[in-house]
């Protein structure tokens, strides 16, 4: 088994599990490697956010390492996942309550239009079920309470967006995009171009740069390897 050096810098890759947020996922092995140290000061930190409901890689940094997330988040990311078109919810995905409509579905020449034109480099509207920041609150933490906010749109790339199944209403997707992408809201803006709407049902995120989730770690494996008495 590899030797951890968690104060000099180590780099885990983990995949998240559905549920987890990303800060859960910091949270355990920070409290983990920080007995394992004796250093209650080490740094551990995540380069790039994973929606609670989303799957896939998340990477953590330690130590000297976490001088390198702002570099590592800038990576482009590779994304899989599910769309449900016909629908609309206040968070462009299930975690808030999912309202059908009954707006004519496309066809696929009217969708395979739609998803060229979310090609390239876009401006983009976050979800306000998010964690950016409006008035120093974060949006999901007005969003919950209903107050209404308007969120500034971003600038963004997508770099590549194919339907890799298509069963209208449902589509099956890999997208190549830059940092700062919502892929709930390329949900939602599809849906909207298409006039029918669009929630998000599944995601997964499987590279990060040169960085795979095949090369990923399980919980359960992350488990065994920081709960040993010594590494």
């Amino acid at each position: 088994m590899k030797a951890f050096s968690f104060e000099a810098g180590e780099l885990l890759l983990v995949d998240k599990p559905y549920g987890w947020t990303s800060f859960d996922v910091v949270n355990y092995i920070k409290h983990r490697v920080k007995r394992i140290t004796g250093n209650k000061k080490l740094k551990v930190g995540h380069a790039g956010t994973l929606d609670p409901l989303a799957t896939g890689l998340v990477m953590v940094c330690t130590g000297k390492m976490t001088k390198s997330i702002d570099q590592l988040q800038a990576e482009r990311k590779i994304y899989t996942g599910s769309i449900l078109l016909g629908a609309e919810s206040a968070s462009y995905d299930l975690e808030s309550k999912v309202v059908r409509n009954h707006a004519p579905l496309p066809s696929e020449t009217e969708l395979d239009q739609a998803r060229q034109r979310l090609i390239g480099e876009i401006e983009q509207v976050p979800p306000v079920f998010s964690a950016k920041k409006v008035d120093g609150k974060r949006a999901y933490e007005n969003a919950r309470k209903g107050i209404q906010q308007v969120l500034k749109a971003n600038s963004i790339v997508i770099y590549d967006f194919r339907f890799t199944r298509i069963d209208i209403p449902y589509l099956d997707f890999e997208l190549v995009c830059s940092k700062g992408t919502y892929v709930r809201s390329v949900a939602h803006d599809l849906g909207s171009l298409l006039g029918c709407g669009g929630v998000l049902t599944a995601l997964r995120r499987v590279q990060s740069g040169d960085h795979h989730v095949r090369n990923a770690l399980k919980m359960s494996e992350l488990k065994i390897i920081l709960d040993k008495p010594t590494l």
